[in-house]
C-alpha cells in the first residue's frame, strides 16, 4: 500500500494511502477529542468533535472519516476549533438530562472528561429538559435515554462484532433515541444476546449493568478490542 505524506499541526507525518486525518493524528501523537469514535467498529461523524480545519477547503471535516491525501495540511487545535468543539458539548448537556451528580458512570464518563477538556461549565444555551424514559425491562442491563447522546457506538458494536442488529435509531429531529427490536422493550427482544458489548460501548451512564449505583460504572474497553483483533486474525479458541 502506498504511503501519503501530510502535515499535521505543522509537522510531517507519513501514513498509509486510506487512513484517515484521526489516524494520522494518532500517529503524531495529536490528541483530538472525540465522542461517537470507537476503536474496532466503523466511524459514522456523528458527534462533530474531531472536526479539523484542512488548508484550501473553507468548511471544517470531521477527522474521523475524512481520508489523508497527499500534501494535506491540518490544523487541529485552532481557536476556532476550540470554540466549536466546546459549543458542541454546551449543546449535548442542554439537549439532554445530564445530572452528573446521580449518574452510575460519574467519573468514568466520556461526556464529562470532554467537557472538562474543553473548559466548559456551564451551557450558554437553554436546557430543554425533554422527557425521556428509562427501559429496564432486560433482567441485566438497563438504558436511560435522558443521558444519551446518539452516537450509535451501541448500534455499531451490536451489528459489526455481535451481530445481533439489536439497536436502531428510531425517529426524527429532537425525537430521536436509540430503540432495540421494533422500537420494543428491550426485555423483549429475542435478537439481544445478553453479550453486554453495547455496555462496555458507552461512552456515557445511559446504557448500564442493574445494581450499579452513583459513579460505579465500569467499562472494559479493550475487551471490544480483543474481539476484533482475534476475529480478523482468526485467533479464537475453544
Amino acid at each position: 500500500m502506498s504511503v501519503v505524506t501530510l502535515k499535521i499541526d505543522g509537522n510531517d507525518i507519513a501514513i498509509e494511502e486510506g487512513a484517515t486525518v484521526l489516524d494520522a493524528a494518532k500517529e503524531a501523537g495529536v490528541r483530538i477529542p472525540t465522542l461517537c469514535h470507537l476503536e474496532g467498529i466503523s466511524d459514522v461523524g456523528a458527534c462533530r468533535l474531531c472536526l479539523v480545519e484542512i488548508a484550501g477547503i473553507n468548511k471544517l471535516l470531521p477527522a474521523c472519516v475524512t481520508a489523508v491525501a497527499e500534501g494535506m495540511d491540518v490544523c487541529t487545535n485552532s481557536p476556532k476549533l476550540k470554540e466549536y468543539r466546546k459549543m458542541v458539548v454546551e449543546m449535548l448537556f442542554s439537549e439532554g438530562n445530564h445530572v452528573c451528580a446521580v449518574c452510575v458512570a460519574n467519573e468514568n464518563c466520556e461526556l464529562q472528561d470532554v467537557a472538562v477538556e474543553v473548559g466548559m461549565d456551564h451551557s450558554r444555551f437553554t436546557y430543554r429538559f425533554p422527557e425521556r424514559e428509562v427501559d429496564i425491562s432486560h433482567p441485566q442491563f438497563g438504558i436511560d435515554h435522558n443521558r444519551c447522546i446518539l452516537c450509535t457506538r451501541c448500534l455499531r458494536v451490536c451489528d459489526e462484532i455481535e451481530g445481533a442488529h439489536v439497536w436502531d435509531v428510531g425517529f426524527r429531529g429532537a425525537a430521536a433515541k436509540m430503540v432495540t427490536g421494533l422500537n420494543q422493550p428491550w426485555g423483549s427482544v429475542d435478537a439481544c444476546t445478553s453479550c453486554g458489548k453495547c455496555v462496555d460501548a458507552c461512552p456515557t451512564g445511559s446504557i448500564f449493568r442493574k445494581g450499579a449505583t452513583v459513579a460505579e460504572m465500569t467499562r472494559d474497553r479493550a475487551k471490544l478490542e480483543f474481539i476484533v483483533n482475534a476475529r480478523e486474525k482468526h485467533e479464537w479458541t475453544r
